[in-house]
């Protein structure tokens, strides 16, 4: 159940909005600041007090002014505030629209659920703090269509395909050029094979081979 949360927006409007959603669910536990710094200090203070957040709300994206801050956005926010706490729940609600972006969100920062800030946005939060409050991750159905198509669309050339199974098979990244140049397969250089993996993890939100891997796995490529 959640029953205390904290809001990180600075944009006033969007904070008060968030706030009145907040209350419609009937969690009236709440504080809200306008800047990442800020938002640590009083998950700290919280968790120090025995009466931890249950859940942290907040942007991606903070705008600089002159308040300097140590924490200049939301996934800083997010890294430092599960050090200080490990089981806080995170809902990122940001105009973010990227795909990949969003994919990486829940892969490397472990989020539990995204809503994009667009119309209906309001409805979709209840949503997501509902099933978050169920212990299950919220991941919007159309930016989970739009992943899904963009990563079954991914022109994969015969290159990928083969240093994709080579990884597969367990032959270390560093070995690759060595078979290449003796199957006569170009390019073979080390240089060529990195910028060929890391085009493919950037354009499919992955950051580690193995992810890759299991990927054209899923597909049938290899």
């Amino acid at each position: 159940m959640i029953k205390k949360v904290l809001i990180a927006e600075d944009h006033e409007s969007a904070n008060i909005s968030l706030r009145k959603t907040l209350e419609d669910l009937a969690i009236v536990d709440t504080a809200h600041v306008y800047y990442c710094d800020d938002a640590l200090n009083k998950v700290a203070i919280a968790l120090k007090a025995g009466s931890s957040f249950d859940l942290l709300i907040t942007d991606l994206y903070f705008e600089p002014d002159a308040c300097k801050q140590v924490l200049s956005g939301g996934t800083e926010l997010i890294t430092a505030a599960r050090k200080i706490q490990p089981d806080l729940k995170i809902l990122v609600f940001s105009a973010e629209s990227r795909p990949a972006a969003i994919r990486l969100l829940y892969d490397q920062f472990d989020i539990d659920g995204f809503v994009r800030k667009a119309r209906n946005d309001a409805k979709e939060l209840k949503e997501a703090i509902s099933e978050i409050a169920q212990h299950r991750r919220y991941f919007p159905r159309h930016i989970r269509q739009l992943i899904e198509k963009r990563m079954n669309d991914y022109p994969f050339t015969e290159f990928d395909i083969r240093i994709i199974t080579l990884l597969a098979q367990g032959m270390p990244q560093k070995d690759i050029p060595a078979y290449l140049k003796r199957n006569g397969i170009k390019p073979a250089g080390l240089s060529s094979i990195e910028k060929r993996l890391n085009q493919m993890k950037e354009a499919l939100g992955f950051f580690k081979n193995e992810q890759l891997v299991l990927h054209c796995k899923e597909l049938g490529h290899i």
